[in-house]
């Protein structure tokens, strides 16, 4: 009785009271909110039961299931967590060995007649687990360190979507006829059969320019083109329109279509993201992949496989091992991968880089949003914390990063590129000499032979002569005024200039010349010598021309910086060894300050043979382009090109000597075998250029590279990297899907084993989720909405099927079809349900399907559906005839790129025909995007997109009226309808109509066209034209 006081004593000072008076009366009328009260008694011996308790089988799932929903680290009500000891040890709740004297017994439990106080606004716990309760307190109340107590998931393992296929055929319909047994299942009769339960019907089969412009935009997200529409029209064959389906599955543009899907599931986009958003130039190779894959109709089950462990499966296939982009394709930091010094910010970059990983591959394939039970238990769906991590354990031993296709491939690749190179260098240098075009100085500083052969940003160190392919920033281990010489043919050596206050004697040939008169300087440097511009540089740009584009060249140097250029070496190769008095050259370049304004100076200075001919003091931005043109006479050795800080400092000292050359003062007299040779020349060139545009770029691609050992993993406490706990985990699966074996591997595994194994237990014939996954999918982006309405999430916080039979019809049949994907498309898009109109006339019918069905869940109708972004943008060049119809390859850039720590994307209009390329192949910047696409609702890169977002806003209108793009385009399509219609005007709009619309314009809209025509001209029409809602929308 004295402990039992003790207790009440206890739960009197909780509640704050005063007194105590009588201790039941408390235990009754608490209102603490506490599911389960309870003590471990260290060091208590149990009382001897009849049957052992298990904690983790018997008492945690009562907890779970009862307590922690209210009582846990998220939710602690009464300040207690029931989630693990800690709390319970600070308060005397549970008397080990003692039921009765347990306080946890007396809430669980009625007392005087009185419903239990716990669990509040819920029912009594069964008298069986109050039983098991009192016998694991009298057994000792043991709690095993390694539980901890989560809440019970709301869905369990038999959640609809964990269960196998239930297949119904068409004699189990209950609408079907009584002599149908034989009669073959289709889509229709699903749906006739919900809409007969709800007494409704499909409305009419839509007509035939509807038709096909809705399955044009469907399958290539490009409109038709009239004389499609006419053809289609007009056409008397009963199989017409299967006939059409067929076509358009076998067209190129149905890859392209449906890898913008794809790519939306995958977050795919050419730069890194975060804070630098670096380039992944090689990263298109995927998107290719995909669209390649798409079109050659790979089996569903291969196409998953091979992108999650392609390079282990099938290492000698190519495509398969590029097609492991996929699980790059997502954001990576790069400040928190590479660059921090911190190994806290590491392990924190690495966790959320394993985490897009597991979360994009069981997303894109499953539905299941794994990553929720990153931290806790999932709250929803039966995923434990310690199955997030086991997935994490299959992709613990790989990391993203550039490869090679393949060892083969790259040896082939090089030798062919190497010798190909080796003759157009030969070619050019042969007909430079010729055409007296003389030596490109930045070329030279390329590793090139000053007729184009260098490697564009290619550079010297100015500390050391020696070659660098990457960006620095400010130099270290500067040695001031010692020269460095250089292997290169035409190039002597380089160094960093200090002429100390014109005091220093500063050494600028291999052969002792020196140079005197220079200011002093900040003894600083700043990245190297270029073919280009220098790291970080302000911009390419100067006096109206870019000096990266066009045929134009730049040898770039920052303050403070000095290179010498070989001219015997360089007058040997223009004219040979015996040289005359004829002989002199010309050195000629463009000279400009390169950086910002607002200050910022620098000195340029040009020596031949240690002589100063031109000094450019305090040089600025505003001062534009200097033109320089030094003759270099026949005795001449050496030019030297200086660059100083101009006392001020370092800073934005970007000095650009643009279009440098040196070449024959005056040009040779060509003979007439001469003129032949060099036509030979030109000839043997174009050959070549066509050549290496075939071989295309170095076949590396971005995906991942296996580590030697693979780290091990273990689950973190909620989610932090710093706080890991337990033994190491084997990778494994969900054990939710009870008819696969969740384990994949050992810790042993290597990291291909472990990706192998998971590609197989996701395309296992027996996984119900991968086939009705993907047929969802399929059947969303034909209608608008998927048969569950949350792609991404077929777990208890997504939507539900409308029709659960035709879900697992269409998944059965992908199997039976050889897990074709055009198959799927072929029995949605031929179905009576697909061809249904989307536009019903107001009648009684038509109310009343409003009524039962507003969302039209049940298919009573099409869904009409806005274009995405890149739909019109592709159907605005389709229609002014400027699309550009060239496929695959690195992806365009509608932007100027600046490098700088974080690089500077600035978009342009596009208006040129490599702009003019389909949406699909546009290189996609993560942290920049392209803003009219995205006030078109294109979504954000670093997100998995699984639906794409459409609204309404002012913005759109404006965009789609007034963006320099679309006025452009505009002009474009009124050219293209003037030259195909004339110039009357009726005809022109009816042109105008026909390519737009696929129609010809009715009499009243001919009426006010014409009007308007006459107004705004044909321009306005055609603008207003790609702003309707007509065009922009498919029925």
């Amino acid at each position: 009785m004295t402990q039992l006081k003790l207790h009440c004593w206890v739960a009197a000072l909780y509640l704050g009271l005063n007194r105590l008076r009588n201790c039941n009366a408390i235990i009754r009328n608490c209102f603490i909110s506490l599911s389960c009260l309870w003590l471990i008694a260290l060091g208590c011996s149990a009382k001897a039961a009849d049957k052992s308790i298990d904690f983790g089988k018997q008492i945690a799932p009562i907890i779970a299931q009862h307590c922690v929903r209210c009582h846990s680290p998220d939710s602690s009500k009464g300040d207690v967590s029931l989630a693990t000891l800690d709390d319970l040890k600070s308060n005397d709740y549970v008397v080990a060995s003692d039921a009765d004297g347990s306080f946890l017994i007396d809430l669980v439990t009625s007392q005087d007649g009185e419903p239990p106080a716990m669990p509040q606004e819920a029912n009594p716990l069964p008298d069986e687990e109050v039983a098991l309760l009192r016998q694991w307190i009298n057994q000792g109340a043991n709690w095993p360190d390694d539980v901890v107590i989560e809440e019970k998931a709301k869905a369990d393992v038999s959640w609809w979507s964990l269960q196998p296929l239930e297949v119904a055929r068409h004699s189990e319909l209950s609408s079907s006829s009584p002599d149908s047994e034989s009669q073959a299942t289709t889509i229709d009769d699903f749906i006739h059969e919900r809409l007969s339960q709800h007494g409704l019907t499909f409305s009419p089969k839509t007509d035939r320019r509807t038709l096909i412009r809705r399955l044009s935009f469907d399958l290539h997200g490009l409109p038709p083109a009239p004389e499609s529409v006419d053809a289609f029209v007009t056409d008397a064959d009963p199989q017409a329109y299967e006939k059409l389906v067929d076509r358009m599955l076998d067209s190129p543009h149905y890859g392209e279509r449906f890898a913008q899907h794809w790519l939306d599931i995958a977050h795919y986009a050419d730069t890194h993201g975060f804070e630098r958003d670096k380039r992944r130039d090689n990263a298109w190779r995927y998107r290719d992949y995909v669209i390649r894959a798409l079109n050659e109709d790979k089996p569903y089950d291969r196409f998953l496989q091979e992108q999650i462990a392609g390079d282990v499966l099938w290492p000698s296939d190519e495509q398969a091992v590029i097609a492991t982009g996929f699980l790059a394709a997502g954001p990576w930091d790069f400040v928190g991968q590479v660059e921090t010094k911190s190994p806290l910010l590491r392990r924190s970059a690495r966790s959320l880089d394993l985490d897009d990983m597991t979360t994009q591959v069981m997303t894109a394939t499953m539905a299941m949003t794994v990553n929720c039970a990153r931290c806790h238990d999932h709250k929803l769906d039966p995923i434990s914390q310690q199955e997030y991590f086991q997935l994490q354990a299959v992709f613990a031993g790989v990391r993203r990063d550039d490869r090679v296709v393949s060892d083969t491939a790259l040896k082939q690749y090089e030798e062919r590129r190497e010798l190909l190179i080796a003759r157009r260098n030969k070619i050019d240098f042969e007909a430079g000499l010729l055409e007296g075009d003389g030596l490109n100085l930045a070329d030279i500083v390329g590793g090139g032979s000053g007729l184009g052969s260098g490697t564009y940003r290619n550079a010297l160190d100015p500390r050391n002569a020696k070659v660098q392919t990457r960006d620095s920033g400010k130099l270290g281990n500067v040695e001031t005024n010692r020269f460095s010489p250089s292997d290169f043919e035409f190039i002597d050596g380089v160094f960093i200039p200090d002429g100390e206050d014109g005091k220093a004697e500063i050494p600028v040939s291999s052969t002792g010349i020196t140079i005197t008169g220079l200011p002093k300087t900040s003894g600083d440097a700043w990245d190297m010598i270029r073919n280009g511009p220098v790291a970080s540089q302000h911009s390419p740009e100067l006096g109206g021309i870019d000096f990266t584009k066009d045929g134009h060249s730049l040898l770039g140097l920052h303050a403070n910086a000095g290179i010498t250029f070989d001219v015997a070496a360089i007058r040997g190769a223009l004219v040979g060894q015996d040289t005359n008095p004829r002989d002199s050259l010309l050195f000629t370049a463009k000279l400009g300050y390169f950086g910002a304004v607002g200050g910022h100076h620098a000195d340029a200075w040009v020596f031949v043979d240690g002589k100063q001919t031109t000094h450019f003091s305090k040089l600025t931005r505003d001062d534009g382009l200097q033109n320089i043109e030094i003759d270099l006479p026949p005795s001449s050795r050496f030019l030297t090109l200086v660059v100083t800080d101009g006392g001020n400092g370092f800073s934005m000292d970007q000095i650009g000597f643009g279009d440098p050359a040196v070449r024959l003062s005056a040009p040779a007299n060509l003979t007439v075998d001469d003129r032949q040779r060099l036509t030979e020349l030109r000839r043997q060139r174009i050959e070549i250029d066509a050549k290496l545009e075939i071989l295309g770029p170095t076949p590396k691609f971005y995906g991942v590279v296996a580590e030697s050992d693979v780290p091990e993993v273990r689950l973190l406490t909620r989610g932090d990297p710093e706080s890991p706990i337990g033994e190491a985990l084997r990778p494994a699966a969900l054990g939710s899907l009870a008819m696969l074996t969740p384990n994949l591997g050992t810790l042993e595994s290597s990291a291909g084993e472990r990706r192998a194994a998971l590609a197989r237990w996701i395309t296992h014939p027996d996984n119900p989720l991968t086939r009705r996954v993907i047929v969802n999918r399929l059947w969303h982006w034909h209608f608008g909405k998927g048969l569950v309405d949350t792609p991404s999430d077929f777990g208890f916080g997504g939507g539900r099927p409308s029709h659960p039979e035709l879900l697992d019809w269409l998944a059965e049949e992908l199997a039976e079809r050889n897990w074709s994907l055009k198959e799927i498309h072929r029995l949605i898009l031929n179905s009576e349900t697909y061809q249904q109109s989307s536009y019903v006339d107001d009648g009684a019918s038509a109310e009343s399907a409003r009524q039962i069905d507003a969302d039209n869940r049940l298919l009573w109708r099409q869904n009409p559906r806005r274009l995405e972004a890149e739909s019109i943008r592709d159907a605005v060049l389709f229609v002014s005839g400027k699309l550009n119809p060239e496929r695959g390859g690195p992806g365009f850039e509608d932007f100027q790129y600046q490098e700088a720590y974080a690089p500077i994307y600035t978009y342009i209009t596009a208006d040129k025909p490599e702009l003019w390329r389909r949406s699909i192949y546009r290189y996609i910047v993560r942290t920049t995007p392209n803003r009219f696409l995205t006030t078109l609702d294109c979504p954000d890169p670093a997100n998995l997109t699984a639906s794409r977002m459409t609204t309404t806003t002012p913005l759109q209108s404006l965009a789609l009226y007034n963006n320099d793009f679309m006025l452009k385009q505009a002009r474009y399509l009124a050219e293209r309808v003037e030259s195909d219609a004339g110039l009357h005007k009726r005809d022109q709009i009816t042109r105008a109509f026909e390519i737009a619309f696929g129609r010809q314009p009715t009499e009243s809209e001919l009426i006010l066209a014409t009007d308007f025509v006459h107004q705004q001209g044909l321009f306005g029409l055609c603008r207003s034209l790609l702003n309707s809602n007509e065009f922009i929308y498919v029925d």
